[in-house]
């Protein structure tokens, strides 16, 4: 793991924002794309053939499916559906009141000329889940219920088929549960509210079906969820021909520490650190976990209680390939200092684990979601205190926010004129304009309207 002083960081970062050659993915994506679009269900099965870990017959997945697997998780792990619906109504309880601030209204901006808005959920929406080693069935519930809570009326979950022909048995009990906290039934011919349907497609495949629609999947509005860097390519491809949450990328985390406190000892602040970077790394091979802190010696102590807890870790060989190639701690000379690296940084999880740390959050710009004080564990926001875990990554935290209910709503505007002075002047401005821009139909039709 490198340590570097905060003197060294914009070198250091400009090699490491270095685009990477992803020309052969996106090459691959694109005939897969073509292939969907040209073959529909057939080249679905095809990758999926060559893909994944079976090519079932039917691609859309039964509801019962899903119910079974719940019922088999029931009698099995109680600790984990207990889990679940406990993550599940904070999700909903959070989405609910996100919801609250999109509202409704019309305003006389001028005398006879109202303006307004309509906040309006997609028809239909997708949600991806991977498969892999460790099935994520945590992200059904945080990009599902989301859907479910801003009145999108079919919410699709894809994800990719396991040696039986269904998606992971996890990931369809947590489909359930999500359905059930968002009350929507999970009855086959459920024709009335939020309707869930399932299907077992995986990769860009499954991107290009649910953005193009084929003679199973139905077409959607908008995909959201996580996926690898064929999933990823397919949906800033396809951006445009469907709606997306955002492109993602590593995941990553950046502690902000200062190492003055009355309840713990520098040593046990650094080991805190060090389970936190941890459970970033121990994602895969190129999470990025980083830390600023403002000695030297600090960051030897942090580096001393990593190594310690990596050899009791189940998941030490990635965890240590991430924190070899791409963990880095930061020694920062001051506060400001330490403000411009983590908003350049712009993490994807920020911690702050200062002092004060009210003094620092108004001058922190750039974060997916902000993690308050040594308590606010990033676990507790990846699992089960409410917030989504599916947040903006490799910088774009720059300028966008994690999931939420607004990815599935429409902001539209509406116009509604009574006549009036205001609306003459409206009128008079738009035809002086219209001329001025060369469109003599657009200033004749405002002219046309005055009294």
């Amino acid at each position: 793991m490198k340590i570097i002083r905060g003197n060294e960081f914009d070198s250091y970062w400009k090699n490491e924002t270095r685009t990477a050659d992803s020309s052969q993915t996106e090459e691959t994506v694109k005939k897969i794309i073509a292939d969907v679009r040209a073959d529909g269900d057939a080249a679905v099965r095809k990758y999926a053939d060559k893909f994944d870990k079976s090519s079932p017959d039917k691609l859309e997945v039964p509801l019962k499916e899903a119910v079974r697997a719940l019922d088999e998780l029931r009698e099995t792990n109680m600790p984990v559906v207990n889990a679940l619906e406990l993550a599940a109504r904070h999700i909903k309880c959070f989405c609910e009141k996100q919801k609250e601030q999109f509202k409704d209204f019309e305003y006389e901006i001028e005398k006879g000329l109202f303006t307004g808005q309509r906040v309006i959920p997609v028809q239909k929406a997708a949600v991806y889940i991977p498969g892999g080693r460790f099935p994520l069935f945590s992200s059904v519930l945080m990009c599902m219920i989301p859907a479910f809570c801003a009145g999108v009326e079919e919410v699709i979950l894809s994800s990719p088929p396991a040696e039986d022909g269904i998606p992971d048995r996890k990931t369809l009990a947590a489909s359930a549960i999500a359905a059930i906290t968002a009350g929507v039934s999970l009855s086959e011919d459920n024709s009335s509210g939020g309707k869930l349907r399932i299907f077992a497609v995986g990769g860009a495949q499954a991107v290009a079906a649910l953005a193009l629609g084929t003679e199973t999947v139905p077409r959607i509005d908008i995909i959201a969820g996580p996926g690898n860097k064929y999933v990823a390519a397919a949906k800033r491809i396809l951006f445009g021909e469907v709606g997306i949450d955002f492109i993602a990328g590593p995941t990553d985390v950046l502690i902000i520490s200062e190492t003055e406190s009355r309840e713990m000892s520098d040593e046990q602040i650094a080991d805190l650190i060090a389970a936190d970077m941890i459970g970033q790394a121990e994602h895969d091979a190129d999470a990025r976990a980083r830390a600023l802190v403002p000695t030297k010696e600090f960051a030897d102590n942090i580096i001393t209680a990593i190594e310690r807890r990596l050899k009791t870790l189940s998941t030490e060989k990635t965890a240590r390939v991430s924190l070899d190639t791409g963990g880095l701690i930061i020694v920062y000379q001051n506060m400001e200092e330490a403000v411009s690296i983590a908003n350049k940084i712009a993490p994807e999880h920020l911690e702050l684990q200062t002092s004060d740390n009210e003094k620092w959050i108004p001058l922190l710009k750039n974060y997916g979601s902000l993690f308050i004080g040594r308590l606010s564990a990033e676990a507790l926001g990846d699992y089960s205190a409410g917030i989504n875990h599916t947040l903006p990554t490799s910088t774009s935290a720059r300028f966008t926010g994690g999931l939420s209910v607004r990815h599935f709503l429409k902001t539209v505007t509406t116009l509604r004129c009574a006549g009036g002075e205001g609306y003459e002047k409206a009128l008079k401005t738009a035809e002086i304009l219209a001329y001025a821009e060369g469109l003599e139909g657009h200033a004749k039709s405002a002219s046309v309207r005055m009294s």
